[in-house]
């Protein structure tokens, strides 16, 4: 006999706007997800900070914290990984130019640190276009 769910399954996309309050909508939809998904507590520690990373990246860098411009996120969850892709609308940036922040003269550089703690945290990280689509994946 085969159980019918009753957890409400999450949206596979959500869009926000380019404001630091939109981040509290976001780690809501990563808790659904996650929860939903049944991820260990380690995974979504990962996943929270990575995709908290590049969200907060899109807002600040590519839309330049204009509260109109959207932001982005969909998610894909396919044998045992799942994909986050964030859009942002600015004009990108040269992904492969990036300075180290844990090389001795970035240290108290405050800047820096997000797209480094991205790939570390996530299994793969892929800029698209010009850097304004970030595409995080996570083996579950």
């Amino acid at each position: 006999m085969r159980m019918i769910s009753t957890r409400k399954p999450v949206a596979e996309k959500i869009s926000l706007s380019s404001e630091s309050k939109s981040l509290l909508v976001l780690e809501e939809w990563i808790n659904k997800l996650c929860d939903f998904h049944q991820i260990s507590v380690e995974q979504y520690g990962n996943v929270l900070i990575a995709i908290t990373e590049a969200v907060n990246n899109a807002i600040i860098h590519g839309n330049k914290n204009i509260a109109n411009k959207k932001t982005d996120i969909e998610y894909n969850f396919e044998n045992q990984t799942i994909t986050f892709t964030v859009f942002d609308e600015g004009n990108g940036f040269d992904f492969n130019d990036l300075p180290d922040p844990t090389s001795p003269e970035n240290l108290e550089k405050p800047k820096g640190r997000g797209i480094f703690l991205m790939n570390h945290l996530a299994d793969m990280v892929n800029f698209i276009d010009n850097g304004n689509v970030v595409q995080l994946k996570f083996t579950i």
